[in-house]
């Protein structure tokens, strides 16, 4: 037996590695085999090398004039913060998104109800029944579709219409557009205060204390310096005018014919050269230029951008239903008022309705006499503003409603001197108010072509809308709209300037004209789509969320715009008709004055 201890006998295999250095005594091998040998210390983790942090990306550049036109939404009805996540997805949720957007379709078209709008439906109802329920019905989608371009327009410019026309087209279109609005929107002013007057005057109240205190009031209002107080006091106005709806269910409307008329045109009578100056007067005062000088500038006073266009336009689908809505009313209304008796067909003025439903029932008549009022106040607020708007735009001034009066007082004092001024001139004893009734009409039906051009053309501009310019079926229906727009100017002007013209004759000559023009454009471009072969390829797709952040960029960055020949022949057509008409127009004012 060999004395050596274990650790000192010689293997059978040969010498082994030096054993390990002296340390602790191992304990006992666990049965079933050898323990494991223990993990080697961990080392500490490599410190990463140092990152700067990421530059946070630059805004992209906007045409933005206005610094107060960016931020958070402050609608009368709720607030939306810029950096609130997107989670519309929800039924409440976008129920409160749209309760804080709504106002500039709904004002934009109650607006459009304003004391000029009540005496032609009214004159309407008075003087041919239910038979004119037609044109109103037909006027929908013509509202819609004109204000829906507006929408864009507004929410992905970011600047004001006056400002996109004189840019992109020139200045003689910019000044024109402008100074042509300024005349128009002031003249409509005084046919506001006009309205006031009236209303105010059913119930014996001086037109000299009347027409003052209402000016005052609009300019409180408007120079609060808070865009929220201005469109809840807006909205309060709108809330009144839903008086018309009781109303007309207490004027015993006739649902039966009212629903015939609505869906069949026909006249009461007859076609007549009254009749269809009419027509025409009520297309120009519920389609009127102003409009759309108003709602783009209003959209961006609101601070509203492309994400929410959507809620923008079912805000302008609800005003276009209310502002007809409330036309049919007064058409029930007035005929109802003079049902049966000789006033029938014998229109005087707003007044004279509500003498006529005082003689029914005195609540009517001063229902309708607050109805007047209030339009007339809403008239008065949404035109002043617009004019305001476009005045800031076009001299690159601080125009929002959230500044102070200190902060913008060439706008404030631009919208307070039209006021003041306009309920001057209805206070002049003599002035000649039925003069500039009948101007108000004739220069709308002169500015409407103009407007309307232009507005079809800067929403096929891809400088300025990129992917949100027109569909190829939305320029269908916008142009046929358009000729029709401008056939009805023509024919507005042609009778005030010449009224020994026969309207009928004058309507059914233009009328083939157009059915003519349009076949002859229809057969053109099919000819040149037919020339180019296959369609080209499709634009590439766009996520939406690049589309909903899309802004036009500053106008200074823009391709100018390049006309082909025949835009440029078209263009240099409507200058001269507009050139003519406006001399024509000026020489008859001076004739009748």
């Amino acid at each position: 037996m060999s004395d050596r201890t274990p650790s000192e006998r010689t293997p059978p295999n040969g010498p082994q590695p030096p054993a390990p250095a002296p340390g602790p005594t191992p304990g006992p091998e666990p049965r079933g085999g050898p323990a494991p040998r223990p993990a080697p210390p961990e080392r500490p983790p490599r410190p990463e090398p140092r990152r700067e942090p990421a530059p946070a990306p630059r805004p992209r550049r906007t045409a933005v004039l206005d610094e107060a036109h960016t931020g958070d939404i402050e609608g009368a009805l709720g607030r939306i913060r810029i950096d609130e996540a997107d989670s519309s997805h929800t039924l409440k949720r976008r129920l409160l998104t749209f309760l804080a957007i709504v106002g500039p379709g709904l004002i934009v078209m109650v607006g459009d109800n304003d004391a000029g709008g009540i005496a032609t439906y009214g004159q309407a109802g008075q003087n041919y029944g239910y038979s004119l329920l037609w044109v109103l019905l037909l006027l929908i989608p013509v509202l819609i579709v004109n204000q829906e371009m507006v929408v864009r327009l507004g929410a992905v410019t970011g600047v004001g219409h006056a400002r996109l026309i004189n840019e992109r087209f020139g200045r003689f279109w910019g000044w024109f557009s402008v100074g042509d609005l300024f005349v128009l929107n002031f003249l409509t002013i005084v046919t506001e205060f006009i309205g006031v007057s009236l209303a105010l005057g059913y119930f014996g109240i001086s037109q000299y204390i009347a027409v003052p205190v209402a000016a005052l009031a609009l300019v409180a209002i408007t120079a609060s310096g808070s865009f929220r107080r201005w469109e809840r006091a807006m909205l309060a106005f709108i809330a009144v005018s839903v008086l018309l709806l009781p109303l007309a269910l207490l004027s015993h409307p006739r649902y039966g014919l009212a629903f015939y008329h609505l869906v069949v045109p026909g006249v009461q009578g007859g076609i007549s050269s009254n009749a269809v100056l009419l027509i025409i007067a009520i297309v120009g005062t519920t389609v009127a230029p102003w409009q759309l000088f108003f709602q783009q500038s209003n959209i961006i006073d609101k601070r509203i951008t492309p994400r929410f266009i959507g809620h923008e336009r079912a805000d302008t689908v609800l005003g276009s239903l209310v502002v007809v809505g409330g036309a049919t009313a007064v058409v029930i209304i007035a005929d109802y008022a003079v049902r049966g008796t000789a006033a029938a067909g014998h229109f005087t003025d707003a007044l004279g309705i509500a003498d006529a439903l005082g003689h029914r029932s005195p609540v009517l008549g001063a229902l309708f006499a607050i109805v007047l009022l209030d339009a007339s106040v809403v008239g008065a607020a949404a035109v002043t503003l617009a004019t305001s708007y476009a005045f800031g735009d076009v001299f690159n001034l601080r125009h929002s409603l959230h500044r102070s009066f200190g902060e913008a007082k060439a706008f404030y004092g631009s919208y307070a001197a039209m006021v003041l001024v306009a309920a001057a001139i209805v206070l002049i004893p003599g002035a000649p108010l039925g003069l500039i009734t009948t101007g108000v009409q004739a220069l709308a039906g002169l500015l409407l072509p103009s407007a309307s051009v232009f507005l079809l053309l800067l929403c096929n501009d891809r400088a300025v809308l990129g992917p949100w310019t027109n569909p190829s079926w939305l320029n269908a229906l916008a142009g046929l709209i358009v000729s029709v727009l401008l056939m009805l100017s023509g024919i507005l002007i042609a009778t005030t300037l010449f009224p020994s013209l026969d309207t009928t004759t004058v309507t059914l000559w233009l009328s083939v004209a157009l059915g003519t023009g349009l076949l002859a454009v229809g057969a053109r471009l099919a000819a040149v789509r037919a020339r180019r072969g296959p369609a080209r390829a499709a634009a590439p797709q766009i996520s939406r969320a690049d589309r909903e952040s899309w802004r036009m960029p500053p106008l200074t960055l823009l391709e100018p715009v390049i006309w082909s020949p025949g835009t440029k022949l078209g263009m240099s057509l409507l200058r001269g008709y507009l050139v003519v008409a406006a001399l024509l127009l000026l020489v008859k004012a001076i004739q009748i004055g």
